[in-house]
């Protein structure tokens, strides 16, 4: 389940691209298809072993190319280990808003993106991201989970004080919102005979990509898209 749109990023075949906050390294995998040289730099060592563990299957099974080297990385957003201008494109995907030092990880973000190069951010969106925080405080108030609710004007204000220009935006995964409702109604950590049959809507949703889910996706992700895409790009 892609949330950042790799036609508006413009990776090419070649590119160094960072994956910051990976996770389990969804962006990760489709930008090595596409051919990029990819870091994929998280603090999960669990999720960083199982990045590991699908590059080396894919590779073994021919869909990529074998990587040069170690892809999944250990690191410190706040503090990252590359030199200026390292990257042709960062993607920031879901990680901002655990962050309480976010303006230190954008000016990071900015620093290693290299001139001419381009960044795609996303965040929750602020009014469906709201409507959780107001259905369950276990939803955010747990260790790591989100520490803001993000305007999109200011988060833009804040990448363009970092040095980045703003490029365009876009909102994804409308379908999960209201599954994400539902999930803080019933409490995050219970599973109903709803928030299952949702979550199977969901899978089968991605795995098949069948037209009428994907139709009405594409349809309300302007209204009731759950993510803010935001495209940047470094003069």
């Amino acid at each position: 389940m892609l949330t950042v749109d790799y036609t508006r990023l413009g990776l090419r075949e070649g590119e160094r691209l960072l994956d910051l906050g990976c996770g389990a390294g969804r962006h990760t995998f489709e930008a090595l298809r596409l051919g990029a040289d990819v870091v994929a730099l998280d603090q999960n060592l669990d999720d960083l072993r199982g990045v590991d563990e699908m590059v080396a299957a894919m590779a073994e099974a021919g869909e990529i190319k074998p990587p040069d080297g170690p892809v999944a990385l250990a690191g410190d957003a706040n503090v990252l280990p590359f030199a200026d201008g390292h990257f042709d494109h960062v993607i920031a995907a879901e990680i901002l808003e655990h962050i309480p030092d976010d303006r230190t990880v954008i000016n990071e973000i900015a620093r290693v993106t290299r001139p001419g190069g381009r960044v795609a951010v996303t965040v929750p969106r602020r009014w469906t991201e709201q409507i959780c925080w107001l259905l369950s405080d276990d939803y955010h108030n747990v260790e790591g989970g989100h520490v803001r609710i993000y305007r999109g004007n200011r988060l833009v204000g804040a990448l363009e004080a970092a040095g980045l220009r703003f490029a365009g935006s876009h909102h994804a995964h409308a379908l999960h919102s209201p599954y994400w409702w539902l999930k803080c109604a019933v409490g995050v950590e219970r599973e109903t005979r709803a928030t299952r049959a949702y979550h199977r809507l969901l899978v089968w949703d991605m795995m098949s990509r069948p037209w009428p889910t994907q139709t009405a996706e594409r349809l309300l992700n302007p209204v009731l898209g759950k993510s803010l895409v935001l495209y940047f790009d470094k003069p």
